[in-house]
């Protein structure tokens, strides 16, 4: 097989932390390659450094037998190398089209002036190539959801079939319906000898779709094996080093849950998006949200932090309290951690102290007035004891792997002591050690009498540590389920579909 990318001895420090140390790999032409390994193990840092969002540490990146060389994505791109990001990807204030076409606005160019109707056009022509019709692309991306503008990005980064695709992972953010069109896209790739660097928590999704999985732990490179020659538990080892249980959702069965309504939400609609929604969240329960892309769950988890300005119905607390707004939720102890983490959890450019204290200000103050001393002691102890891997509290979030931004969100209010947690896709992007802490916090939260609201895409996570499920179809509940040994996942997609 042809060698169609050579990394050597690549290299990359980001202050003290040495993100990836001497990293050497070969990809063949006509493979998808898995690069797998732990948050903070370096693989985004090294792909990101291929692609030209940061610059080369040390070592060389050799493309189809030429050496490259690039300060920008847009360099990247003219050269054959493109990605798919974990987080938000496309540009607010741009229309569709021309997030599509950013850095290759050439060919709509003439004497100077953009020929924007050319521009939508074509962009809309590849939409609807790709499957995507819904999405219009003179529309304004600000008016499409975190879903859609994925695949807005994943139109983005293929539509001029570069020789190396990476899709950094992209399918946590995507429906099910989302994922089958990507496989579909990388498939492709692959069939006209291009390559596909795919970056993935989920090790069953690696298996069932790549040739050849690399392991990256802790910056340096461990092996390359092929997917057909192994399993989940053979890649678990070689990213921690050790054995992993399999077991880290709830064991337990037969719970009582306790008959105290901490929360009522009754006839909460938001026009569009969810109608007629009503429940209750008891005392030491989580509480499971499921369904299909746009079925409502998302917009449930907003509505009753006070997040949506056109919600209409009622969220109340036991006690009589309304929760109309954000200020409302925060004052009386409910939080919410967003699937959409860089844009509505985390401050990306402030520090990890100023993330964590930022709930809590009101509550550190004394008589209005704020000891930085004291700020900085309850923002480490929070992020400590949530094992965030950190060169200090004073490091910015956006240097942050995927876990350890979530990690940050969770010390934010867990250190806050709020007692109803909304967590929306709360392991999006986690790789298992850290799925595994997540799970054993959610855990000791219900045993410690607080409440949770689990928003999720992923069935076995429903399955694994719901007490009871709830499942959105357009915009509504559509079924019920309380926890037990034999609920399956047919049960639950039967609501769903």
């Amino acid at each position: 097989m042809t060698i169609l990318l050579k990394a050597e001895h690549i290299d990359k420090r980001f202050g003290i932390t040495h993100a990836v140390n001497d990293v050497s790999i070969d990809i063949e032409a006509g493979e998808i390659r898995a690069l797998i390994g732990e948050n903070g193990s370096g693989k985004s840092t090294f792909c990101q450094m291929l692609c030209g969002i940061y610059s080369i540490g040390g070592g060389t990146f050799t493309l189809d037998g030429q050496a490259m060389s690039v300060r920008n994505q847009v360099e990247a791109n003219n050269l054959g190398v493109s990605i798919i990001v974990q987080e938000m990807g496309t540009l607010s204030g741009l229309s569709v089209a021309e997030n599509i076409f950013l850095g290759h606005e050439e060919p709509f160019m003439h004497w100077g002036i953009k020929d924007t109707r050319a521009m939508i056009r074509e962009g809309q022509k590849l939409l609807d190539e790709y499957g995507f019709g819904k999405i219009r692309a003179g529309a304004m991306i600000d008016n499409y959801n975190f879903e859609d503008r994925k695949l807005v990005e994943i139109v983005k980064a293929t539509y001029f079939k570069p020789k190396i695709l990476i899709v950094d992972e992209t399918t946590t953010a995507l429906s099910q319906n989302g994922r089958l069109e990507l496989y579909k896209i990388m498939d492709a790739v692959r069939a006209d000898g291009r390559s596909v660097i795919f970056i993935s928590h989920d090790l069953a999704e690696v298996l069932a779709h790549c040739d050849t999985v690399s392991i990256l732990r802790d910056g340096e490179y461990i092996d390359t094996v092929n997917a057909k020659d192994t399993d989940e538990d053979g890649l678990k080892r070689l990213m921690v080093g050790r054995e992993i249980g399999s077991a880290y959702y709830r064991t337990d069965y037969g719970r009582e849950i306790s008959p105290e309504v901490v929360l009522s939400v009754k006839g909460v609609t938001v026009p569009g998006q969810i109608e007629d929604v009503s429940f209750d969240l008891h005392r030491g329960e989580i509480l499971g949200f499921g369904g299909l892309s746009e079925c409502g769950m998302h917009e449930v988890g907003k509505a009753v932090f006070g997040a949506s300005w056109d919600r209409r119905g009622s969220v109340t607390l036991s006690d009589g309290t309304a929760i109309n707004d954000i200020p409302s939720a925060i004052h009386h102890s409910i939080a919410y951690a967003s699937k959409d983490r860089d844009n509505e959890s985390i401050i990306l450019n402030e520090s990890i102290r100023n993330n964590i204290i930022l709930p809590s200000i009101d509550d550190l103050a004394n008589h209005h007035i704020l000891n930085g001393r004291k700020l900085s002691r309850f923002a480490k102890e929070y992020a400590d004891q949530m094992q965030t891997k950190m060169q200090g509290i004073n490091q910015f979030v956006s240097d942050l792997s995927g876990g350890n931004k979530q990690k940050v969100v969770l010390a934010r209010w867990i250190g806050k002591g709020s007692n109803i947690l909304v967590l929306d896709s709360p392991t999006r992007g986690i790789d298992i050690k850290v799925k595994q802490a997540i799970y054993a916090l959610m855990s000791e939260l219900i045993a410690q009498g607080k409440s949770i609201i689990m928003i999720s895409e992923e069935i076995p996570e429903l399955l694994g540590m719901s007490d009871r499920i709830l499942i959105m179809k357009d915009g509504r509940i559509n079924g019920s389920f309380t926890r037990s040994k034999e609920l399956s996942e047919e049960d639950l997609i039967a609501k769903m579909v």
